[in-house]
Formats: structure tokens, sequence, C-alpha cells
């Protein structure tokens, strides 16, 4: 009794014992998982620019368990309700070939669609959400129905104009483009949020439109207000299974500075901003989520970076811990 009190007594400082992702069992995927925590330790999906970002699912390990907490709004233990595992990093024996990777990503998330678990993924750049969502579109957790996003992003990531980001065809910034393709997401019934900064071309905005993805900028959430898109993402998502997809480059720099891509011209969202988005598909189908674009060779010497992308994915496990088990 008494080594379980003083063991009670230091799960919530991350300095203490093995890391896990908020101190869950390091676990093999089980049948009775309802949720899974994955880490995508991937990069080469960013062409060579931003390649640190393989690091992030370590980074957040080691902070993590500081977020193994109660949430205090929902009045919810999310560690006690449901059954959650760190159930591991996929494995990438060619880390250099993105093709390659993605389809090493598509293989895991196939097995974890099929048990029923719900993925909870940190990566790794950006491309991680087309491998995940090749698996999970039109899978068992969607019923056989394409995602729909709840996309958190200073980019749009549906790039058109070329064939392929530095040799890497499904890029960082190809995903939103080749799963509508496929029919792995419906573009009509998903929302891309917080697209700022200064584009390279002015058409920068042209594919997502043409896509049908629900658009709103930087610049239209500061004039519409939070309450207002709020109220449309309920109406596009209401019913639909969703896949929230989370960028880091979202939040403003002064608050996560440890991202690839990182847009400093304009103000990105603050903490409180994003959690709000993120609350807005409460009660939702959610089927999956990712937080992406962490690279803590960057971050500054209290990991805020890490423990920003820590306290997403706690919001994020809790919201799936108040759905009904097997649902989807």
């Amino acid at each position: 009794m008494a080594e379980e009190h003083d063991n009670s007594m230091m799960e919530n400082l991350y300095w203490w014992g093995v890391p896990t992702f908020f101190r869950c069992p390091h676990e093999a995927l089980k049948e009775q998982h309802d949720i899974g925590i994955i880490g995508v330790p991937h990069s080469t999906g960013n062409g060579t620019t931003e390649r640190d970002q393989h690091l992030g699912p370590r980074a957040v390990r080691n902070v993590s368990a500081v977020l193994r907490r109660m949430h205090n709004e929902f009045k919810l233990d999310p560690w006690r309700s449901r059954t959650i595992a760190d159930i591991g990093d996929v494995a990438f024996p060619r880390a250099n070939d993105n093709e390659h990777c993605i389809e090493q990503i598509t293989r895991f998330y196939k097995t974890v669609d099929a048990n029923g678990t719900r993925p909870v993924s940190i990566g790794g750049d950006h491309s991680i959400t087309g491998g995940i969502v090749q698996s999970i579109g039109k899978g068992q957790l969607t019923s056989g129905e394409p995602v729909c996003f709840l996309h958190l992003d200073a980019h749009t990531d549906v790039f058109t104009k070329v064939d392929h980001f530095l040799g890497a065809k499904k890029s960082a910034a190809h995903w939103g483009a080749y799963l509508a393709d496929n029919g792995f997401v419906d573009p009509s019934h998903s929302m891309q949020i917080g697209l700022r900064g200064h584009a390279r071309t002015l058409d920068w905005l042209e594919p997502s439109y043409e896509y049908g993805y629900n658009v709103v900028t930087m610049k239209e959430y500061r004039q519409r207000g939070a309450v207002d898109v709020i109220q449309q993402i309920k109406q596009v998502l209401n019913g639909k299974p969703v896949y929230i997809t989370f960028d880091l480059d979202c939040l403003d720099p002064s608050i996560a500075p440890a991202v690839s891509n990182i847009e400093p011209g304009e103000k990105g969202f603050d903490i409180d901003e994003a959690i709000g988005l993120l609350h807005a598909v409460r009660g939702m189908n959610i089927v999956g989520a990712d937080v992406v674009c962490m690279m803590p060779t960057k971050d500054n010497p209290n990991n805020i970076t890490a423990l920003t992308a820590s306290a997403i994915l706690f919001e994020m496990i809790c919201m799936m811990c108040e759905l009904p088990k097997n649902r989807g």
C-alpha cells in the first residue's frame, strides 16, 4: 500500500518513471482498447525542409504525464472512463522513402480500424493524415462512410499545382487533395479553419474551394467571431464521422514556437480559441484525431510546444471518452 501511494503521488510528474503517452499502459493493440494513442515519427512528407518532426512523439511522451488529469469542464476522468493505451509507434524501416512510409501508416491503422479502436495520433509531419485516413475513411469506424475533417491549420494542404513536394508525392501538402480524389474524405462536410500567412501564389485557396471544402481563413475568423464559426462547424459536421486534424502551426508562434513552416506575420489562435473550436464537435462521432508538425529541436527549455500538443491531445481524448462505446 505504501508503494502504491508513493507511485500515485509521482504519476503526474513527467520526469519520473518510464514515459508513455499520459502514463497509459504501453502495450500492443487489444480488443478491449477503446482509444489507442499512437506515435507516428515521420518527417519525409515535408520534403527536406523541416526534418525533425519525427522527434515529436518522443517529446510528447516525455512531458504528457503532466496532463494525466481530470477534465474540469466535462466533469470527467478519462483514464477511468475508458480503456486507453499507448499502442506504440508506426515502424518506418525505409524512413527516407515517403511513399513507403505512407503505406506503412495505412497498414498499421487498418488493424486499428478493424479492432474498433479510435486512434489519437501525434506526428510527425502532416503527410501522416493521408496515411491514416486511407485506412479510416470508408472503414469500420465510419461504417463505410468517408471521414469529414475538422482541420485546423495555417495552410490548406490541398496542393494540386505540381505533382510532388521536393520528391514526396503523398506529401504534407497533398493529402487534402488525394484523399478527396479517392473518396476517403467528404470535402463538402469538412471544415478548414485558421488559414493564414502570405502565400507563394495568389490562387493558393482555389484548390480547397474547387474540392468543396468549407474554408474559414484566419482573417474571416477574426471578422466573424468564434460563435459564428462554431455554429458553422456544428451545421457542416453534424451527423457525420468526424476526423480532427490539428496542425500546431494554426496556433500563434508565441505559444507554439516549435513547429515547422511557422507563419509569424499574422496572429494565430490562442489556446482558448483553438480548444473552443475543438469543442464544437463535442458529442459528435469522432472517429480519430491527430496533432502534427511538432518539432522539439526548436522548442524552448520548458517544452512549451510539447506541453501545448499534450493539452490538445487531452481535449481530443476527453471528447472521445464521452461517446458511447463501439459507436461508429
